[in-house]
Formats: structure tokens, sequence, C-alpha cells
């Protein structure tokens, strides 16, 4: 357990974690409660800027579509963030501490699939769009609202638009993992097996997969220090 004082995480970091939790259920303040958490490692983040630029590629899509479709305004937000852009999977080096960063991230345009669904989340309000974080095993996928449906994108694959059968095979590929489904007497697949795999995640949860994946790597990597202070922020949380 960490020191309610908090003697490992940067200062700077925790005073900006702690100041996002009251308002932790919109998406600027599980933004900026990310970027808090990167802010233990890196020193020169200015939260600021960081919203700017994501402001900025909003700007970029709004200002290729006249209305307010959801359809026109998707299939120009996948063209700035995944055509134009690239942003996508760090598959290469994928237990890499800065791809939970969004400040690196917005360099790299590289990421896991947790904080690339936020960066897409946050861009995607901004048009007026509905996106959930859905918290499947061993993946994370964003679910966008579109005339009274719900779409699943893979913002790691380059925004890849999925059915829940296509996700679960890819789930099951990246994790080794079965995720055996129950068929109903017409062939169909049970709702409640899809829904148990294809979790909302709530801006709590998703906070706390972030730093669990950070305190997985520091662990791994024995940077005792780092993973104490994931810990207190988890503590925080």
């Amino acid at each position: 357990m960490s020191d309610a004082t908090g003697k490992f995480c940067r200062p700077a970091a925790r005073e900006a974690f702690v100041a996002q939790l009251s308002r932790l259920e919109t998406t600027e303040g599980l933004l900026n409660a990310a970027i808090a958490v990167s802010m233990h490692e890196l020193t020169d983040v200015q939260p600021g800027e960081i919203q700017q630029q994501l402001n900025a590629l909003a700007d970029r899509v709004r200002g290729r579509v006249a209305g307010d479709s959801a359809a026109a305004l998707l299939a120009n937000l996948h063209g700035v963030m995944f055509e134009e852009e690239c942003f996508g999977g760090n598959v290469e080096d994928y237990f890499n501490a800065d791809n939970s960063y969004i400040p690196r991230i917005l360099q790299s345009k590289r990421g896991l699939p947790i904080t690339l669904t936020l960066i897409y989340k946050y861009v995607a309000e901004r048009l007026g769009l509905i996106v959930h974080g859905i918290n499947t095993p061993a993946h994370f996928l964003a679910s966008v609202q579109m005339d009274r449906a719900w779409t699943l994108v893979d913002p790691f694959f380059g925004g890849r638009i999925l059915t829940r059968a296509e996700a679960i095979q890819q789930i099951e590929q990246m994790s080794g993992r079965s995720f055996p489904l129950f068929e109903t007497e017409l062939g169909g697949i049970e709702d409640e097996a899809y829904d148990s795999i294809f979790q909302i995640a709530n801006h709590r949860d998703w906070l706390a997969r972030i730093i669990r994946n950070l305190r997985a790597i520091f662990d791994q990597s024995q940077r005792e220090r780092d993973v104490q202070a994931m810990i207190e922020l988890f503590d925080l949380l």
C-alpha cells in the first residue's frame, strides 16, 4: 500500500491527477487524468496544449463536413486520424510505457488500444458523436452510435469497423484464448453472451486499466519506484 502523502509519484502529476477526479465522468476529465498519469515520467507536458492538438484534429474533420450526418462525420474522422495522421497500434514495441502516454502518442502516432481509443473518443465527441469505450479481454475498442445502432471501431488497427463476431475472432487471435458463445435455438448467438465480452467501460474503470497497464510494464522492467507511483495513483482513484 502506498503512503497517503505520496512518496513516489511526481508531485505535479499527483496534483494534476487529483484535480480531475471530481470531473472524471466527463471525457475532458478522463483525458486530463490520463495526461496527468504521463506527467509522472514526462516533465515537459502542458495539458492545455495537448487538448489544443486534439481540438485541431476535430476542427479539421468538421471543416470537411457540411452538415451533421453521423456517417459523414465518422468517414472524415477516420480519414483524418487513420489515413492522414496514421494513428495505430505499436505492434513492434507494444510494452513500451510511451504507448500509455497521450503526449507521446500524439508525437509518434502509436499507442495501446486503450489510449488510442481515448484519443478517438475525445476527437469524435468534439464532433458531436457518442462514443463508449468497450473493455474487452486483452483488447479495448470504441463503440460509436450510428443511426440508433452501435458500431464497433478498432483504433489500434487503423479504425477498422468490426462486427461483434469479427471482434471476438480478433480478440481470440491477440490473446490466444477462446471465448465460446452460446447459440440460440435458431442458430444465432445469445445477446447475453456478447454482452459478457463487450462491456462498456466507465471512466474510472478506463483510467484504472491505464494505470494497471503501466504498473505491469514497470514491474516487468523492475522499476520499483514507478510501480509504487502507479499504486499511489490507483489508491487515489
